[in-house]
């Protein structure tokens, strides 16, 4: 994504992580995310699985500055992150650790919703006939406790083989993880990447 400077000055490049503080940012008129909480979630468990209006009328009670499309999509993204927080979600084991991919600098603990979800995402890899051995793990042990210990800036990639229109993002900005392992406060990470993840 780019964006145009005033005037004949040259497109100024933004980061991928600015996208995603922008995208997960708080919503207008009030909504913002859950706070981020102390961990209190029982241990994983583990599993084996196999793989009608007048065109450009301004419906009423929304902005007419243009913002009512992304202020939607934060309220919509507001209310998935609390959904997933409130969540157990199958989450693979690889190499004795959770299965991660690093992608535009962020270390993604990769999650799923059900073994439906998991499966399709072992046939996009070519694994779908392989045993996948996963742990049934709380949305929000993940945020709080997963993503502190990843030593990298680290989100949570919720049914990746779904598309654009299912799959979710949870970047490692404020209100979605610790505001210490945020991002967009300053944190940078303590490690290299490296270890348990998988390259895309």
């Amino acid at each position: 994504m780019t964006d145009l400077g005033g005037g004949e000055q040259a497109p100024v490049r933004r980061s991928r992580l600015a996208e995603y503080a922008e995208m997960a940012g708080p919503a207008q008129h009030g909504d913002s995310p859950p706070a981020s909480a102390t961990q209190t979630a029982p241990g994983a468990s583990v599993h084996r699985a196999h793989a009608g209006q007048d065109e450009g009328a301004q419906p009423p009670g929304l902005p007419e500055d243009g913002r009512a499309e992304p202020d939607a999509r934060r309220i919509r993204f507001t209310e998935a992150l609390a959904t997933f927080r409130d969540t157990a979600v199958l989450v693979p084991v690889h190499d004795q650790g959770w299965l991660t991919v690093d992608f535009g600098g962020v270390r993604w603990i990769l999650a799923f919703s059900d073994e439906p979800a998991l499966a399709r995402y072992a046939l996009a890899r070519g694994q779908g006939g392989e045993e996948w051995t996963y742990e049934t793990v709380l949305g929000a042990r993940l945020l709080d406790a997963a993503v502190p210990r990843a030593g990298v800036p680290c989100g949570v990639a919720l049914d990746a083989a779904d598309g654009g229109e299912q799959a979710v993002l949870f970047p490692p900005v404020a209100g979605i993880v610790p505001d210490a392992y945020a991002v967009n406060k300053g944190y940078v990470g303590g490690e290299a990447m490296t270890g348990r993840t998988e390259e895309e």
